[in-house]
């Protein structure tokens, strides 16, 4: 009690007056500061940054956070798991936002190691990285974003036997994979330990997601029950290019942020998807249960 009192003390000593965009004061610790109280304590920077929230004093990387999700939220983010499966294009991305945004743990399992046609649109993927696993690499880089944040790399593929272990501690899990039939693994498997599952896929300039929670028809509403399903699908033909990854895992991160914060209303039972070569999307609302590919409504926006 003494110590976390001290903490508290050290924090409110340097605490500082700032002013918003909105010219709104706050007061707010900056990473230097909150660096050396856990340096001094031999506390995780993460524990400084929540006894900071829980203060209303807030670490300045956080402050373009506060005005979405809040005190209480960023506070959420930094006590969560969130799982990426896959670290490619979707993973990736996904992993570098969330580790700004703040998740506290970060699990991240991939297999594979960087390729050169990796190059034109994974960001975790430089010419120095070629050769060496994904899950390393993008353990490595979010430390160098956010020191707070705690990252698990696993360097397997997953399986039907490991799915559970793999991702039972997250809060939700994050698609990144390439291919339908691991998908439905890692559904089925968060379906079982009741965690959020985002789905998202692309091909050439189109993409597609959704959150698919446990109770709902999730993937089997789009492909129809798992079964011979191809390993993958038209991508193989129309490719990867750059933006499009980056579309749907910026929204896939959106959807962690909702769900964790209880912020916003999760894409459940709803597919979003989007042609960027025509300049439309839309969203179709699909059976929560049963009736694998009925559609009850879509909702289409196109882009004059």
């Amino acid at each position: 009690m003494q110590k976390k009192e001290e903490v508290i003390r050290q924090i409110e000593e340097s605490k500082e007056l700032h002013f918003a965009p909105s010219a709104k004061e706050y007061f707010g610790i900056s990473l230097k500061k909150v660096r050396a109280i856990a340096q001094d304590k031999r506390i995780p920077v993460k524990e400084i940054e929540i006894a900071a929230l829980e203060k209303g004093i807030i670490p300045l990387r956080y402050q373009r956070n506060i005005g979405t999700i809040g005190l209480k939220g960023q506070i959420k983010l930094l006590r969560s798991t969130v799982a990426v499966v896959g670290a490619g294009g979707l993973g990736g991305g996904a992993i570098e936002l969330l580790a700004r945004q703040g998740i506290g743990h970060i699990v991240i399992i991939d297999s594979d190691c960087f390729t050169e046609e990796n190059l034109n649109r994974q960001l975790m993927s430089t010419e120095k990285s070629l050769g060496k696993y994904k899950a390393i690499i993008a353990a490595k880089r979010v430390k160098k974003i956010n020191s707070a944040v705690t990252v698990t790399p696993g360097i397997k593929k997953i399986t039907p036997e490991n799915a559970h272990n793999l991702i039972k501690k997250a809060q939700v899990v994050v698609d990144g994979l390439d291919d339908l039939p691991s998908r439905f693994v890692v559904e089925k498997a968060a379906r079982d330990l009741g965690i959020p599952f985002i789905y998202g896929a692309i091909a050439g300039f189109s993409g597609q997601l959704m959150t698919i929670f446990s109770k709902d028809a999730g993937l089997s509403s789009i492909f129809g029950p798992p079964g011979d399903l191809s390993v993958q699908g038209v991508e193989l033909e129309m490719g990867n290019p750059s933006a499009t990854p980056a579309m749907v895992m910026a929204w896939q991160v959106q959807e962690v942020i909702k769900i964790i914060t209880g912020v916003g209303k999760p894409l459940r039972n709803r597919l979003l998807w989007f042609d960027g070569e025509e300049g439309t999307t839309g969203v179709i609302e699909l059976e929560k249960t049963g009736n694998p590919g009925r559609k009850k409504e879509v909702k289409e926006v196109k882009d004059k």
